[in-house]
């Protein structure tokens, strides 16, 4: 009887989480899939079976929107993973004003992402944006950032990188940090250079941090849409439309059981990428 009550005693710790993880989690996920299996509208609805889907994979940009979903969450991924790991080395590194800096690398990550869109938009305008405007002064002929298929998508990444990377910087601050500095007085003993220090020890041993930067901006990738549609809108055509936006207008277009059997589909094709990858980079790690 004591090891019942010591269980009871311990699960009452677990229970506010458990509660609100199923309000916010459980419940809207039920039933997400309940009413992408209806017609529905705020006041009614109406059981259809599984022909959202089937409408849905008929839409003419799906194809396009998976494709432009996993090359915008493979190039902002590892443009974080790489620029976050170089500012970590640099910003836990003996240089002056360290502190200060790592507030500057991480200050983009707490603007609002619709304020990141339109500005950049502004700043990437082919006339009379900032950056043309620069280049026109040093004798080059700028681009169309945002208007031109070719580059769009990259443009986009481009500015997802920037306001994200200071968040993967702190985590590699933080794995830096933890790394025991026997290592590092051990390579010195044996007369190793900056240049094995990062290879031999922090490359490898900085790998947990890895592991959370890849998973965090890979599935914020996949799911990204608000700094896309705050700067193109999916355009132009469909060269920057991902999997949300293209959920987000048949939201717009009233069609609400079609857009929720849209996010299901979504919610399968992250979980379906990133839970192997979990999987795997896990099994991976260097215990330290």
């Amino acid at each position: 009887m004591s090891k019942i009550f010591k269980r009871i005693y311990t699960y009452q710790f677990l229970l506010p989480a458990a509660i609100v993880y199923l309000v916010i989690f459980v419940v809207p996920t039920g039933l997400s899939f309940f009413f992408s299996l209806t017609r529905w509208t705020l006041s009614d609805w109406e059981l259809i079976g599984f022909d959202n889907f089937v409408t849905f994979f008929k839409e003419p940009s799906l194809s396009i929107g998976f494709r432009n979903t996993f090359i915008f969450a493979a190039v902002t991924c590892l443009a974080k993973v790489a620029g976050g790991l170089l500012l970590g080395v640099f910003l836990t590194s003996k240089i002056r004003s360290r502190n200060y800096l790592r507030s500057i690398v991480f200050f983009p990550t707490l603007v609002s992402t619709i304020a990141v869109g339109i500005v950049f938009s502004m700043m990437m305008h082919p006339t009379t944006g900032l950056l043309n405007t620069t280049l026109a002064w040093l004798g080059f002929e700028g681009p169309d950032w945002l208007g031109d298929t070719r580059i769009a998508l990259l443009s986009v990444a481009f500015v997802d990188v920037w306001r994200g990377i200071g968040f993967a910087t702190v985590i590699y601050i933080a794995g830096i940090l933890a790394i025991p500095a026997e290592y590092s007085e051990a390579l010195q003993i044996d007369g190793g250079n900056a240049w094995n220090k990062f290879w031999s020890i922090i490359v490898p041993l900085s790998r947990p941090a890895t592991n959370s930067v890849i998973i965090l901006s890979f599935i914020g990738g996949l799911r990204s849409f608000d700094l896309i549609w705050a700067m193109t809108r999916g355009g132009p055509g469909f060269a920057t439309d991902v999997i949300a936006s293209i959920i987000y207008k048949q939201y717009q277009g009233g069609f609400y059981g079609l857009a929720t059997a849209g996010n299901v589909i979504l919610f399968i094709f992250v979980t379906a990428l990133v839970f192997p990858l979990s999987r795997y980079l896990n099994r991976t790690e260097v215990d330290l």
